[in-house]
Formats: C-alpha cells, sequence, structure tokens
C-alpha cells in the first residue's frame, strides 16, 4: 500500500461548524450544557490527552494545528475565555465529523 498523504499534512481549512452552530448537533450541544466535565473528558480522550488537565486555550491551539485549521492563539484564547462551552462544543461535532470522514 502506497502513502500518498504524510501523516499530519492537512489542507488549510476551517472548523467544520462554527462556534455557535448548536443546531448541528444539538446532542452534543446539551450533553455540554448538562454535563461539562464529562464532554470535556470526552474531546481530552478523543485528543488523547489527560481530562484533568483541562480544556483550555492550549488544546483547542493543539487540535488546530493538528488538521491545520485557520485561526490564531487569540482566537483561541478569545473563543474560550468568554465561551468555553460553544468552544468544547465545537471541538467535539469537529472531531465527530472528521471520525466520520476517516481523517481522525
Amino acid at each position: 500500500m502506497a502513502v500518498t498523504r504524510q501523516p499530519g499534512s492537512y489542507a488549510p481549512s476551517e472548523f467544520q461548524t462554527g462556534l455557535c452552530d448548536c443546531c448541528d448537533d444539538c446532542g452534543t450541544c446539551c450533553y455540554g450544557l448538562f454535563c461539562f466535565s464529562c464532554l470535556c473528558c470526552s474531546v481530552a480522550s478523543d485528543m488523547d490527552e489527560c481530562c484533568m488537565c483541562g480544556i483550555n486555550m492550549a488544546l483547542r491551539s493543539v487540535y488546530r494545528t493538528r488538521y491545520n485549521i485557520k485561526g490564531s492563539l487569540c482566537n483561541d484564547y478569545l473563543a474560550t475565555a468568554f465561551c468555553l462551552t460553544c468552544s468544547v462544543c465545537q471541538l467535539k461535532r469537529d472531531i465527530d465529523r472528521r471520525k466520520e470522514q476517516g481523517i481522525f
């Protein structure tokens, strides 16, 4: 089997859903609203990180860098500082979609 794409090399893209696109996946948003700590651990586990370290801008930045998602540290900071629940839900939606596409 020939390797046609180097691991970790992705074309520049955007998150597959917006920060406030709760209606795209109501289940994830309800999960985030009613059991936020569980959602955080789920996202950290998906990324092979420790959920005890917490969800913060660093984890969002690592994810963005890994999948070459456009953005900046400043945007990551603002998203996690002012809308942490929406930020974590966006990460989970993106992870789930990438799993469906076979690129996670």
